[in-house]
Order: structure tokens, then C-alpha cells, then sequence
């Protein structure tokens, strides 16, 4: 590493991506190429011979931005944000420089600790309960999404129970969730092994805005009691990622604690607002959770990836996922002095992601994220009045964070699969304009049409040039 060149290289790396960020508008939102494209552009084989960063660079701009989709757009509005910010970048940077690989306390120190520092500040902004901090049984742990989150804890849980009853009662384990919780618990089960005839998915629907009914799941349970089962792992969510639906925790986590469940809460998306005073309620019951999670790069500016687990009880995960062999023993482990990371995620190795949180919030401050989440809720309220003010459309969810999820209307035939027909259209239309990228979703049947702001550049001239787009398609679509 020849730090001369590393100061010349960086120096032009960082005007490239700032001139991105300048020129960001001038891109399709959503990449227009088509499956395999690159492969025509690119050689066969790795060159023999070095090559120019300024060689480099031009391809970057004709080849690989053309097959970009502009996540960092103030016009992406699609899936749920992935946020970047200055300082998150300059975390990140520090963080690649350093290249520490912090898989116990001695490999890094500082990784580990501050690790531990940012996951309680962030805890207590989230006023969560004092179990999930580090200076009793639990803690906070950054993985690299919720997917990975939440299969540590259903693993965490499932040998938690196998041990107090049996090895041979995995086959007996019964999940339980909706169908709307992420597809990320379907793939844990999965990799857990639990068996697919013993996923409980009860149904969620409008009536109870697509949240858990307690009654359908302590029915469950029941039946599941009755017939020799073991209800060992519930689900719950704040902010489902079709329409942001939040289940009723505490209502759910007596239900949990009853029968002897682990209660996990998956906020990936929403849990950021919380941070905000009047959206704290959302996640009243945590209390009764024995893990959260939030995605720090879906709503606090701090760049992919960071994903915030705290559990009530360490013990459960480091029990599931230690491994300790020679080569790794040393002194402050074996005297349980500190916490190795190692011991609380799938891999071994493990990037210093805690520095990019911890430069986020220093260099912004709380209230700074809290306005910044704030904004995008009123960005979507204004989206919201948007879509009530056309007849052609419709608001299918009463919104609470900043997600819209809206769709064209049946015509005057109310045929439901003609109105789901025109809405996939519409959906294609719009995207492929380049001027705007938005996502869909199913509930009860009907496709929907999902507007999520959260693009740090977005804002509210963006939000009615989108909705002017999306009226121009529609338009079209209908005289047709």
C-alpha cells in the first residue's frame, strides 16, 4: 500500500463519486439494459498487465453506470430506501483503510467495543428496555441484514429448546408468523431445518390493517399444544415491507411468554422512526421481545450494511454459534473478560461497520436523524393528499411511516383481475420511463402499487414530478 498513491487515487475516486452524486438526476432511475449485457462488454479473461485508473474509470462510466439502478436517487422510490450519507461514506472509508477483522475483542479491540457503545445509544434512543443493553444479560450486535439477523435468533432459539427437551424434537417445532412477515423467516426455517408443514402463516388482512390477530395465534398454539407440537419461535412486525403493518407486541408477547416462545421483532424498516418521540408507540410491547432488529440503512443515513440485533439473554446465541479452536483461544476470552462477535453471527470474520454508525451519529446528531425521518413521513403525506385528490386512484392502507401503497381502481366493470392487469401495467409503464422507479406488492388479492421515500436527496418537487408521471402513464393506460 504505497500511501502517495493511495492519497492521488483516493483524491480522484472521491471527485468521481462526487460528480455521481452532482449529475444523479441525468440517469434512468431504474437500468434499462437487458439480462446478460455486460457480458458483450467486458473481455473473457483478467488482464495480464495493469492497467490506468483513468482506464478504469471510463469503463465504470460506459459500461457499469449504464447497468446501475440509482438506489441514491431522490426519484427512487421502490422496495424501501438504502440510505447513504457524508458521513456514513466517510465511515465506511475509514472502516475499508483500517480493514480490521474484528472476529474477537484481541483481533480488534476498538471494533469490538465500539461496537457495544453505538448498539446501546442507539437502544436508548429507541428508549428499548434495559435488557437489551450491555451492562446485563443481553446486548446489541450489528449484522450484515435482518435476513442474517433473524436466523441467528431462530437458530439461538432453537437449540434453547432442543436442549430442555430433546435433540430428537426438532421435527416438532412449530414457527408462527403471518403472511405478511418478510420471506427472510421462510428462509431461516429453511436453514434451521424447521419443517415446512410446521410454519404456521396466519392470514392478515384489512381489517386489522394486515397486523396479526392475538386470537388467531393463541388458537394456533392451542391447536398445536394439542396435538404433541412445540410452539418455540413467533415472529412479530413493526413495518411489514408490503404496507408497513404493525403487530399488536405486547398483546403478542404475553401470548409468547405463556407458552414458553421466543418473541422476535423484526422493525427492519420501521423501527428507525422510533427513534422519533410520537412514533415510539409502535414499538410498545418490546419490552415482552426477547430480540429487536432495525436496519440503521434503511432510515439513519448510515450506509449499506448495518443491521442492529439486541437479545434479552447473550448466553442464548453464544451457546448456538461459539466455536473455539486453539488458534483462537487467548487470555481476556477465556476469562470472560469481553465479548467476542465471533460467537454471535453465522461467520467468523467481520468488517469494523460499527465506526460508519458511530461517525453518523457525531456528526449529525440525533435530532438531525429525527428531522430527517420526519421529513420523509410529511414527503409521503403530501404523496398520500396526491393520490385522495384523483378519482382513478385509490390509498389502499392508511399510511404511518413514509410508505404509500396506492393502485388504479377498478373500472366501472370491477373486475378485479383486469384492475390487477392495468396496475402491472402502469407499473411497467412507469418504470421503464426512467424518470421514476417504484415497486409492487399483493394484499388480499389486489396488486399494489408501493410509493417508499427515503432517498436522503428526495424531496418534495420530486415527489409531484413522480406523481405527475405516474397520472401521464395512467392517462394513457385508461383512453386505451
Amino acid at each position: 500500500m504505497d500511501s502517495e498513491q493511495l492519497r492521488e487515487y483516493g483524491h480522484r475516486m472521491v471527485d468521481f463519486i462526487a460528480d455521481y452524486y452532482k449529475t444523479i438526476e441525468s440517469f434512468p432511475v431504474r437500468s434499462q439494459v437487458q439480462p446478460g449485457y455486460l457480458h458483450n462488454l467486458l473481455p473473457d479473461s483478467a488482464p495480464d498487465n495493469p492497467e490506468t485508473l483513468e482506464q478504469v474509470l471510463d469503463d465504470v462510466k460506459a459500461k457499469i453506470l449504464p447497468g446501475v439502478t440509482h438506489w441514491q436517487s431522490p426519484s427512487f422510490f421502490a422496495y424501501y430506501p438504502s440510505n447513504c450519507s457524508i458521513a456514513g461514506f466517510l465511515g465506511e472509508m475509514l472502516s475499508t483503510g483500517l480493514n480490521v477483522i474484528g472476529f474477537s475483542w484481541i483481533a480488534s479491540p476498538a471494533a469490538t467495543e465500539l461496537e457495544i457503545i453505538v448498539l446501546d445509544w442507539i437502544a436508548k434512543l429507541l428508549n428499548l428496555p434495559e435488557h437489551f443493553l450491555s451492562k446485563g444479560k443481553g446486548g446489541g450486535v450489528i449484522q450484515g441484514s435482518a435476513s442474517e439477523a433473524i436466523l441467528v435468533v431462530m437458530v439461538a432459539a432453537r437449540d434453547k429448546v432442543l436442549r430442555s427437551v430433546s435433540n430428537n424434537s426438532l421435527g416438532k417445532l412449530v414457527v408462527y408468523s403471518t403472511d405478511q412477515t418478510h420471506s427472510a423467516l421462510q428462509k431461516a426455517c429453511q436453514i434451521a431445518g424447521i419443517h415446512p408443514e410446521n410454519c404456521r402463516v396466519l392470514k392478515a388482512d384489512s381489517a386489522t390493517c394486515y397486523a396479526m390477530r392475538p386470537e388467531l395465534l393463541q388458537e394456533a398454539v392451542s391447536q398445536d399444544l394439542e396435538a404433541g407440537l412445540i410452539p418455540f419461535f413467533l415472529c412479530g412486525n413493526v413495518g411489514t415491507t408490503s404496507s408497513t403493518a404493525v403487530d399488536p407486541l405486547a398483546a403478542l408477547g404475553k401470548i409468547a411468554k405463556s407458552n414458553e416462545m421466543w418473541f422476535h421483532v423484526d422493525a427492519a424498516y420501521a423501527g428507525n422512526a422510533c427513534i422519533c418521540p410520537e412514533y415510539r408507540k409502535y414499538i410498545d410491547g418490546v419490552e415482552t421481545a426477547d430480540s429487536f432488529n432495525m436496519n440503521a440503512y434503511k432510515g439513519l443515513l448510515t450506509n449499506f450494511d448495518c443491521s442492529l440485533l439486541w437479545v434479552k439473554d447473550q448466553s442464548a446465541v453464544t451457546e448456538a454459534f461459539s466455536a473455539n479452536p486453539e488458534y483462537l483461544k487467548n487470555k481476556a476470552s477465556r476469562e470472560n473478560l469481553v465479548v467476542d462477535y465471533k460467537d454471535w453471527q453465522i461467520a467468523l470474520s467481520r468488517r469494523f461497520r460499527s465506526l460508519k454508525l458511530w461517525m453518523v451519529l457525531r456528526l449529525y446528531g440525533s435530532e438531525t436523524l429525527k428531522s430527517y425521518i420526519r421529513n420523509h413521513i410529511k414527503l409521503a403525506k403530501v404523496f398520500e393528499q396526491l393520490v385522495y385528490q384523483d378519482p382513478n386512484f385509490e390509498v389502499i392502507t392508511p399510511p404511518i411511516f413514509s410508505l404509500v401503497c396506492f393502485r388504479l381502481v377498478p373500472t366501472d366493470d370491477n373486475d378485479e383481475k383486469k384492475c390487477n392487469d392495468r396496475n402491472r401495467e402502469l407499473l411497467e409503464a412507469v418504470n421503464s420511463s426512467g424518470k421514476l422507479f417504484i415497486s409492487h406488492t399483493a394484499l388480499s388479492g389486489k396488486i399494489v402499487l408501493r410509493f417508499s421515500i427515503g432517498a436522503p436527496l428526495a424531496e418534495e418537487k420530486h415527489v409531484k414530478e413522480a406523481w405527475k408521471v405516474i397520472q401521464e402513464e395512467a392517462s394513457y393506460l385508461l383512453r386505451k
